[in-house]
């Protein structure tokens, strides 16, 4: 069975599909193409440099997902930024990590724990000196996303993991459409800290209660704008 496999071809064609949308993400969350922008089939081939053939097979599960629809007479639309994708995106998100870190309250071992909290002071104290340049914002960026998915990963969940992939590209998208990290860090870094100091604690209704609160002021934050 590997074998013949190997000889179509079609061992290679998971990786095709995979390629395909570590490609189409990638652009999407660099702003090659925006939210809301129709495009076309060749367009995303010229995008990616990969086959028709291979974009084909991609759109139904970007449409499955949501990131891009079919609009008749129009063509294909990148996912639209409203305020039903940020209630829906944001409401994912809460119900998704509330569990999961309370279970990374109980299971993280100290060693986690106090590196994240090390990456956030950190950046507290940077900002503290003195230190408002974008380099420190795209490091506060990326500590922020970091922490969030060490808490998913903690579920050991494909499932979830999966979902909140998904979900976490929608949220990236609103963040860059709606309100990024970009003078806000200090205020963020804060947020984080609550969360993590009651992880620290082992206080898994705190460490909830902070996190719910702190994804709640970010989607207010979208929803203002």
């Amino acid at each position: 069975m590997v074998l013949e496999e190997a000889m179509d071809g079609t061992d290679e064609q998971p990786t095709l599909r995979e390629k395909a949308y570590a490609s189409f993400t990638r652009h999407l969350l660099a702003r090659d193409v925006r939210p809301g922008q129709f495009v076309s089939q060749r367009r995303l081939v010229e995008l990616t440099g990969l086959t028709l053939g291979a974009i084909r097979e991609l759109i139904p599960r970007l449409e499955a997902e949501g990131l891009i629809k079919t609009v008749p007479q129009r063509g294909l639309q990148i996912a639209h930024i409203d305020l039903n994708l940020i209630r829906e995106a944001f409401q994912l998100r809460v119900f998704l990590e509330k569990e999961a870190v309370a279970l990374f309250t109980r299971s993280a071992s100290d060693e986690t724990i106090a590196g994240l909290l090390k990456q956030h002071r950190d950046i507290a104290e940077a900002i503290r000196n003195g230190d408002a340049s974008h380099e420190l914002e795209l490091r506060a960026q990326a500590v922020d996303w970091g922490m969030h998915d060490a808490f998913i990963d903690a579920l050991g969940n494909t499932i979830i993991s999966n979902a909140y992939r998904v979900n976490s590209i929608k949220m990236r998208l609103i963040s860059q459409d709606r309100f990024r990290i970009d003078g806000h860090v200090g205020p963020v870094m804060g947020e984080h800290l609550k969360v993590l100091e009651a992880i620290e604690r082992r206080s898994a209704e705190d460490a909830v209660n902070s996190l719910v609160a702190h994804i709640n002021h970010a989607r207010d934050r979208a929803l203002r704008i």
